[in-house]
């Protein structure tokens, strides 16, 4: 069995050394452990710090594409070189390279398909009370959309099965993590959290850059993932809300009617009205996008089927030393 252990980098110079210096050359149960870089279109020298330190290979991408789109070509390069296990962490030395260990056990194991390291959020002393709260709402939102228990929903260590990396799409432009998670549930893969433990942060996220933003993109990455994969039962739980605020409010203007001062209520009424059309409209999209999502897992399936047959292909070539995407 092959792991590879891909870091997506974007102006990592300083603190890449650090990083790779920690992570594993061989471990029980694989046949080979190589490290793959994924430079993000870096400005700095990351790709250079990268085979100075002994990276097995370097992905250059042309410009910078953001961390969920480096995520996915890092992906797609693993398929490429005949990874069985893929782990993804950061730059930043945030993680022990000897906790790799727990992420891949489970997997060995055959008890998981896709292994997250949960760092405990709620006691972690680097995160201000703010984004303890920010990150503990998060999980709960995505853990309610992906339909199984998640602690730690935004945690970018993670190991995954070949199989289950064939499965993932990534649409989102911000970040991979909730939006991958969510689509597991709706996948049903078989997903386990394990505690693991962090280093001292080195320096400010960059994917946190406020929390305005974070708030912003994590909720349009939700609400899309949702619709995307659960499109009847989001349009119908909103259809549901509108269709019931219209009853009471209509209940209430009969109430008035028939005591006599239904007059001074046609507001009531009007509103009423409003919000019935709206919640059937609502209803007949949700049906409508429940048909596309039919569709959408016919062409799932076609590009899983394509990747599955080009990673095969690749990795039966000569090993790559250096890949341009």
């Amino acid at each position: 069995m092959q792991l590879i252990i891909q870091i997506p980098c974007y102006n990592e110079a300083e603190t890449l050394p650090e990083t790779l210096a920690q992570l594993p050359r061989a471990m029980r149960g694989f046949d080979s452990v190589e490290i793959m870089i994924i430079d993000d279109g870096s400005e700095d020298d990351t790709a250079n710090v990268a085979w100075h330190n002994r990276a097995d290979h370097v992905i250059q991408l042309e410009r910078h594409l953001g961390l969920a789109n480096a995520y996915a070509k890092g992906l797609d390069a693993a398929l490429s070189l005949g990874a069985d296990v893929i782990v993804n962490m950061d730059a930043d030395n945030q993680y022990p390279g000897s906790e790799i260990i727990k992420l891949v056990e489970p997997i060995l194991k055959g008890e998981a398909e896709m292994v997250i390291g949960d760092r405990g959020v709620r006691t972690l002393e680097h995160f201000s009370p703010t984004k303890r709260v920010l990150q503990r709402m998060g999980s709960k939102v995505v853990s309610a959309t992906a339909g199984f228990e998640i602690p730690d929903a935004t945690s970018g260590f993670r190991a995954i099965t070949r199989e289950v990396a064939l499965q993932t799409l990534v649409l989102s432009n911000y970040s991979y993590t909730l939006e991958t998670l969510i689509q597991a549930g709706a996948k049903r893969v078989k997903v386990v959290f394990v505690p693991v433990q962090t280093n001292a942060p080195t320096r400010p996220s960059r994917l946190f850059r406020s929390v305005r933003n974070y708030v912003m993109n994590s909720a349009v990455t939700i609400v899309r993932s949702f619709s995307m994969y659960r499109a009847l039962r989001f349009f119908t739980t909103v259809s549901a809300i509108l269709i019931l605020i219209g009853v009471i409010l209509g209940v209430r203007f009969l109430v008035f009617y028939f005591q006599g001062t239904g007059g001074g209520h046609i507001q009531s009424l009007i509103l009423t009205s409003i919000l019935l059309i709206v919640g059937f409209l609502t209803f007949l999209i949700g049906l409508l996008a429940d048909l596309v999502s039919f569709n959408r897992k016919i062409l799932e399936e076609i590009l899983y089927r394509l990747r599955r047959r080009d990673a095969d292909q690749a990795s039966d070539d000569s090993e790559w030393s250096d890949l341009d995407f």
